[in-house]
């Protein structure tokens, strides 16, 4: 079993910041170890897409549209990922997924957080 909860999002004006969280929790955590975390995020008629991951090595892979202006972290002990936004543009409005791999036991989705940037 496994909880993604996801925190932060809202409404910020063009070149503000935002910072995501997602805590994740459960049983499955305890016995399957996290192989990755990551962002995704879908804007209205689009199709979701991947905005950044980490490894439980701590390899980071960003979309090209957002490198330089986002970062991915992690604290392996909160079993929590972190997505700054910096630099926010209109064209990051969507609404923001957060994704785990676990090892043996598959990919769970988070309930999404929207994320809406005015020009």
């Amino acid at each position: 079993q496994v909880q993604l909860v996801e925190s932060g999002g809202g409404l910020v004006q063009a070149g503000g910041s935002l910072r995501l969280s997602c805590a994740a929790s459960g049983s499955a955590f305890s016995i399957f170890g996290i192989n990755a975390m990551g962002w995704y995020r879908q804007a209205p008629g689009k199709q979701r897409e991947l905005v950044a991951t980490i490894t439980s090595g701590g390899s980071t892979n960003l979309a090209d549209s957002v490198k330089g202006r986002f970062t991915i972290s992690r604290d392996n002990a909160k079993k929590t990922v972190y997505l700054q936004m910096n630099s926010l543009k209109p064209e990051d409005t969507a609404v923001y997924y957060c994704r785990v791999d676990l090892a043996m036991y598959g990919t769970s989705w988070g309930q999404g957080t929207q994320v809406t940037v005015s020009s």
